[in-house]
């Protein structure tokens, strides 16, 4: 616990990231004080609504992943397709299947599949984790203002209701205050990169009977390639709730007059009530540095990509548990704070990378793959189906089928990983539903023959050092092996069977310097 004005950590901002680096906190014991302008969470503007195979990993860690999937609208099994067509209620081009990891429930692949659930969703699972929890509080209605660190300690600066003011003393601060957040300017940090020039506009409303109107059975995605009104959409729940992004409009012709665009994606007249509208242009934008001193990004903070492949907030997931571990293992004693210069070396190139990717993913939408035939005659459709179909599978392929980027990263070159990539642990099913990440300690986890020498050496120097660590009697999953080291957030940090390098191989994969 801690007083109202010294936390160990303060965290700038309490959308997903910025819980999600709480609830990391807490999983190893350790407070945190989360402040959020929001006082709710609105649902007008759900702007996230794919959470990735391993964000649900992660939030099975805190026994979370249950909550999100009970309350998603959509259910995991509801449908893991996405469709092309001439409007929602036109004729269907093609239709791709086994998007975002939908498709796989019970596979050794991953420990959980994807799920689709709004942003707002998640958000409100979080904060009711954060609020039953013993470690952890949020403090809504109030904005970090400003941060100054010192050698001792980071103190912020929180503007509250009606002028009010206070500042809170931290051993260390997290900026997951987004865009427009005041952590990068408090660590010297600028974003890198660009916007995307074609303004989008994101539309949510309500539209009595018209699931039932629709001729494509259940997706995730109905993608329209109607040059005349390229876009896309999606059900927010099983009622009449949808949302729809509007390609190539402008905040004006969006704001004017929404239902009209809504009526063309669809391909009719219906009557629908427009709830919200919300202009956007995708940004790629990555800072400069992730940390300075005590002060640390993580999120939109740190990095911007379009949302093409549904990686958005799913990237600041990873980013908060990394951060997290790594903090609670300084705080608590057992890694020194030199760890914690890991954290950009890992995080930063992931985010390179899935900005690059949602960049690629965005260079080909609806406009692009849309025909002017695919409007016409049943002859033109015919003669102009079959090109469009290819260019679909061919330029699409990455953005629902991308569990390379999702599952597979790895910390290349990280200074905290002894031997191999520093991937994920490769997952299986001891028994259904038996996962093999069920049987990770909090801390580190040594897998392997228990009885081996080099595991009775790892055990020995981990008590020597302090370092938490559970000899787990499982079988290491190929291709590793014998043994091997798996840190707190489930990547690998060590595989071998030379037990005579356990001292070295704890001190370094805990941030010594080496």
């Amino acid at each position: 616990m801690h007083s109202d004005d010294s936390v160990p950590v303060l965290i700038a901002g309490g959308g997903p990231v910025g819980l999600a680096t709480a609830l990391e906190l807490a999983h190893h014991g350790i407070g945190s004080l989360v402040v959020e302008p929001r006082a709710a969470v609105s649902w007008l503007r759900p702007r996230a609504k794919t959470v990735s195979a391993r964000t649900m990993e992660l939030f099975a860690r805190w026994n979370l992943a249950a909550a999100v999937r009970d309350r998603a609208p959509l259910a995991v099994g509801w449908s893991d397709e996405a469709v092309f067509a001439t409007s929602l209620l036109g004729r269907e081009i093609t239709r791709v299947s086994g998007c975002f990891g939908l498709d796989l429930t019970g596979s050794d692949r991953a420990a959980e599949p994807g799920q689709q659930a709004p942003q707002p969703l998640v958000e409100e699972v979080l904060r009711e984790a954060v609020a039953a929890s013993p470690h952890a509080s949020l403090l809504t209605g109030w904005q970090v203002t400003g941060l100054r660190q010192d050698p001792g300690g980071v103190t912020a600066s929180l503007a509250g209701p009606d002028g009010a003011a206070r500042e809170v003393r931290a051993a260390y601060a997290v900026g997951c205050d987004g865009g427009r957040g005041v952590t990068r300017d408090a660590i010297g940090a600028r974003y890198e990169g660009s916007d995307d020039a074609r303004p989008n506009v994101n539309i949510v409303f309500r539209a009595p009977g018209l699931a039932e109107r629709v001729p494509h059975g259940p997706a995730v995605h109905y993608w329209v390639l109607d040059p005349a009104r390229p876009g896309v959409l999606g059900r927010l729940d099983l009622a009449d709730a949808w949302w729809c992004i509007a390609q190539g409009v402008d905040r004006a012709a969006g704001e004017a007059d929404p239902l009209r665009l809504v009526r063309e994606l669809v391909g009719t007249g219906i009557d629908a009530r427009i709830l919200a509208t919300d202009p956007w242009q995708a940004r790629m934008l990555l800072a400069d540095r992730y940390a300075r001193g005590r002060i640390f990004l993580a999120g939109d903070a740190a990095h911007q990509n379009p949302p093409w492949g549904g990686h958005g907030f799913n990237t600041g997931i990873g980013d908060a548990v990394n951060l997290g571990w790594k903090l609670a293992a300084v705080l608590s004693g057992w890694a020194p704070a030199t760890l914690l210069d890991s954290y950009e070396a890992e995080r930063r190139p992931i985010a390179a990378r899935t900005i690059e990717e949602a960049a690629r993913n965005m260079a080909t939408l609806a406009p692009e793959l849309s025909d002017p035939r695919l409007t016409g005659t049943d002859e033109e459709f015919a003669a102009a189906r079959p090109a469009v179909a290819e260019a679909v599978h061919r330029t699409k392929d990455g953005e629902f089928h991308s569990l390379g980027l999702v599952l597979d990263y790895a910390y290349e070159d990280s200074p905290v990983v002894a031997t191999g990539p520093g991937r994920r642990l490769p997952h299986r099913w001891l028994a259904p539903g038996d996962s093999l990440y069920a049987h990770l300690g909090r801390g580190f986890t040594l897998l392997g023959d228990p009885a081996a020498p080099a595991a009775r050496d790892f055990a020995v120097a981990a008590r020597e050092l302090g370092v938490p660590l559970t000899v787990a009697g499982l079988r290491v999953p190929p291709p590793l092996g014998p043994l091997a080291l798996v840190r707190p957030d489930q990547h690998v940090a060590w595989h071998g069977d030379d037990g005579r390098t356990a001292r070295a191989v704890l001190r370094r994969v805990t941030g010594h310097p080496h």
